[in-house]
Parts: C-alpha cells; structure tokens; sequence
C-alpha cells in the first residue's frame, strides 16, 4: 500500500492527495506538521519537505513526479493525455507553472520571507493567472474539453488565493469559474483537510 507524508496546509501536498482520491484506491496519509517534521522525513527526503511517497522499496519526493508515478501505476482514470505529443504538451505546461507561479508561492509559503518580496510574489501570481484566464472562456479544463494532471497541480493555488490574499480583476472571471468547477470534484472534496477547508471564507 502506498503512504503519503502530506502537510496538512501544504499546498503541494493537496496535488498527491486530490490525485490519490481522484484514483479511489488504498493508501495512507500520514499528516506531518511542517513546523514541527518527524526525523525520518530527512531520511527520507534530502531535502526534508513533504510530500513524500512510500511504496515499498520506493521513495519518491516532488508533487509532480509523484503524482506522475501514482498516474502511470494505476492507471484508471488516467490524468495524463495518453498521447505522446499532448503528454508532452502537459508536462511543458506543468514545468511553465512551477517557474511562473509555484515559484511565487513558495515565497508566500515561506515564514523567512518579507513582506516586499510577499507582495511581489502575489503581484506576480495575479498577474500569471489573468493571463492564463481567457484560455478558460473557450475551454473546460486547461488541456482541453478532460480533466488531467495538470489542472491538478494548479488547483491548491486556486484555493488559497484568499488565503494568500491575492486580488484578481474582472478580466480573471473566466479562471474562477473554472475553479469552481475543481472544487465541485468529490476527489478535491475529500482531499482537503480541515486546515485547508477553513482558508476559504
């Protein structure tokens, strides 16, 4: 059975769950306070950050390259494009998002961070996600008319922008809608932990 050292506010912690959830299998999460990390959490990751995956003999770090394992091991539904050239597509957008908006989160996530590079960091991010918007007028979900990998990543972000007290104009309105769309999911639902539930007002 796989188990999942998860923050219970960490934002890249919600992306393994929702995707855990999303696939209706077994596993165990295993709350870990991030100001307060077990010592096996260093052994496990070198970098000492949640989350991690155990499954057996396999320890893996990183949201994304979990969730992309957890996807290609059970395989129903699947979440990444199963063509090669859309995978492709996928991942670029994946690889866009943590440069252009997850690296500003970390930031926000940060308590070693000013409130200068704190209000950068929102600046930034706002102005991301209302360039990303008018993508959402014309489709369902970012890669199109299904639901993948890659609107997972981006959701944790989506929930908290209240949380990170980030303003979005009118000209977003279209990428708040499609939020709401990811937080109607069931899998998202059951993801979430009550710390997280209670960052929504």
């Amino acid at each position: 059975m796989m188990t999942l050292y998860s923050g219970i506010t960490c934002p890249f912690s919600q992306r393994c769950r929702f995707v855990l959830f999303e696939k209706g299998m077994d596993f165990e999460i295993k709350d870990v306070d991030i100001f307060n990390k077990p010592e096996d959490l260093a052994i496990m990751n070198p970098y000492n950050q949640v989350p991690v995956l155990v499954e057996r003999d396999l320890i893996l770090h990183e949201s994304n390259i979990i969730n992309e394992y957890i996807d290609e091991r059970f395989p129903h539904p699947q979440l990444m494009p199963g063509d090669p050239v859309m995978r492709g597509r996928g991942r670029l957008v994946l690889f866009r998002m943590e440069k252009e908006l997850f690296s500003h989160v970390k930031v926000l996530e940060s308590p070693e961070a000013g409130s200068k590079e704190q209000a950068k960091a929102r600046e930034a991010i706002a102005q991301g996600l209302t360039m990303l918007a008018p993508s959402f007028a014309k489709t369902k979900y970012i890669m199109g008319e299904d639901f993948s990998m890659i609107d997972v990543a981006l959701s944790p972000l989506l929930w908290r922008l209240d949380h990170y007290d980030i303003k979005l104009g009118k000209s977003a309105a279209p990428i708040l809608k499609y939020a709401e769309r990811i937080f109607q999911r069931d899998a998202f639902i059951e993801a979430l932990t009550p710390a997280e539930k209670a960052m929504r007002r």
